[in-house]
């Protein structure tokens, strides 16, 4: 539950804004604060653009160094607006927060996912406002699209992309993913409500080696939905259009027309099983004409003043950081797919308060999982929410995960396996077709399943399979062997190193190879008495056909 916080301190005293960094983009940020009536100073390197600046602006102040301004507690600042290089936002950031100041900062938040969860716990817990300059999530027009999407005029969405090109401003310092990308992965997450499953990119470094110039970087959503987005600063003129496609209408963004939104009626109607496109005319759709950098630059103010999370707080950088992070991996081994490290937008953004801790679920819809980058699962993979897959594991085609598994380092199941709620797979496991886990199961280290009771290497023998089912509460203990083809009853316990080739009673203790009962388990995992009782939990059993049934 969110608290609203009040800074009796910051709305009795004027807001005081700081832009560090006043060049290149930072020269907008120094108008906009200023048109507001909330600059108070720059702090800027460059002693040329200092100058121009005081002839501009003569009643503000200017620094040279940020610890000149931080290191002065008289100073009436209440916060600090980024627009420096990407490769130092974390340091600046920090630095800051850690000041007491609220920070607005220009995209990318951090440069890893790990600088970015630093920035926000600092901010958390020092109550203060962090807000990403993802500027486009101001902009009238991505605004009415939201309205539309959400309100169900373009049906279904299907595919959305976008293209940010021009023939400009080339960086040294970061490549063209990073500088181009981030508003339109901005967009289409807010647009969308949802997180990719996976990203893959490809790119080019053709003007200096190992930057790349251009990139085409894809999202594969759980809906069903896809987006690409094309960016590059080796095209012979300038474009920045996004398009969305559902199944009634199509809607084209471009910010460097006048007319903004278009959306386009176009249906699709099938004839003799083919599908024959029916155009219609665009329709102009009226938006709101603030300057989008205004009204984000009067928001960051707003959420100072009254104590509210940014619509694009450090938590939403976090997730486009992350999509940032898993498309440069992509693009570093050549467009392999990533996952990614679930989490979605929350359903309502609106002026909503600051939560006094940093949210670290990652949700897909209603559901969440984490994905280690080293592990794959492939298409067509069902994983439950707060499941956890480590190092170097793979997930095959067709297999079903239940929520809250634990699955660790080495471990491959499938294709076509299910596993329930709860379960604990340790170190070097290997689940094969036929094998079923119900929920509760824990499979220690280097256990092992086998589904072909007579294999043969030169003898593809997968229509043999035996079913092997481990009932709910099992514990397989290191290095067992479970020879295919059996039922592992309910809380039943297996020795370490056993091997067990028969049928296991509910909460029967096996020991040895090949295995034999030697005892009674309870639910809770201690070894039951002669007169089948718990001496811990003090739950009490009798003996039945197929093992033990609580009483």
């Amino acid at each position: 539950m969110h608290n609203t916080m009040t800074y009796d301190t910051i709305t009795t005293i004027p807001l005081k804004i700081t832009v560090v960094g006043s060049g290149y983009w930072g020269k907008n940020l120094v108008r906009n604060f200023h048109d507001l009536g909330a600059l108070y100073a720059i702090c800027e390197k460059d002693q040329h653009v200092r100058a121009t600046f005081q002839e501009l602006y003569p009643e503000i102040n200017s620094f040279q160094n940020l610890d000149d301004l931080l290191d002065d507690a008289s100073l009436p600042v209440n916060a600090v607006a980024i627009a420096t290089p990407a490769s130092i936002h974390y340091d600046l950031v920090k630095r800051c927060l850690l000041a007491g100041k609220h920070v607005f900062v220009e995209k990318p938040l951090a440069l890893t996912e790990h600088e970015g969860r630093e920035v926000i716990n600092i901010a958390e817990k020092n109550k203060l406002i962090l807000m990403v300059g993802h500027i486009l999530q101001y902009h009238g027009a991505v605004i009415k699209l939201k309205e539309l999407i959400d309100s169900g005029d373009l049906g279904k969405i299907q595919y959305c992309y976008s293209n940010r090109l021009n023939i400009g401003k080339i960086r040294t310092e970061e490549n063209i993913l990073w500088s181009f990308a981030p508003h339109d992965i901005s967009v289409i997450l807010m647009l969308l409500n949802e997180m990719p499953n996976a990203v893959y990119a490809t790119g080019g470094a053709y003007l200096q080696k190992q930057i790349p110039d251009t990139t085409l970087t894809t999202l594969d959503f759980s809906s069903g939905a896809k987006a690409h987005i094309f960016v590059s600063w080796l095209h012979p003129f300038k474009e920045q259009k996004l398009i969305v496609v559902g199944d009634k209408k199509m809607a084209v963004f471009d910010d460097l027309s006048r007319e903004k939104l278009k959306l386009f009626p176009h249906t699709i109607q099938w004839l003799n099983r083919i599908p024959i496109a029916a155009k219609a005319e665009a329709e102009i759709v009226d938006i709101e004409t603030e300057e989008p950098l205004k009204a984000e630059c009067k928001h960051f103010l707003d959420c100072i003043a009254n104590g509210q999370s940014p619509k694009t707080d450090g938590n939403e950088g976090l997730r486009v950081l992350q999509v940032l992070e898993a498309s440069q991996r992509s693009l570093n081994e050549n467009g392999r797919k990533i996952n990614v490290y679930q989490t979605s937008l929350p359903t309502e953004k609106k002026q909503k308060s600051i939560s006094p801790e940093v949210s670290t679920s990652f949700e897909q819809g209603a559901r969440s999982y984490f994905i280690h980058e080293s592990s794959y699962a492939d298409e067509g993979v069902a994983i439950g929410a707060g499941t956890r897959i480590w190092h170097f594991s793979h997930i095959l085609s067709g297999s079903t995960i239940g929520e809250g598994c634990n699955i660790g380092q080495n471990v491959v199941i499938g294709p076509d396996v299910t596993i329930g709620n709860g379960c604990k797979i340790q170190n070097n496991v290997s689940i094969y077709k036929g094998v079923t886990l119900e929920d509760g199961v824990f499979c220690g280290p280097s256990m092992i399943f086998t589904n072909v009771y007579n294999p043969r290497a030169e003898i593809r023998k997968m229509d043999q399979v035996r079913p092997t089912l481990v009932k709910k509460g099992a514990t397989i203990g290191a290095n067992a062997t479970i020879i295919c083809g059996i039922t592992l009853g309910r809380y039943c316990f297996i020795g370490a190193g056993s091997v067990v080739v028969k049928d296991v009673p509910d909460h029967a203790l096996m020991v040895g190879n090949p295995a034999q009962k030697t005892g009674w388990f309870c639910e809770c995992g201690e070894k039951l008495d002669d007169t089948f009782t718990c001496e811990k939990c003090r739950k009490k059993y009798k003996e039945m056909e197929n093992g033990l049934r609580q009483v």
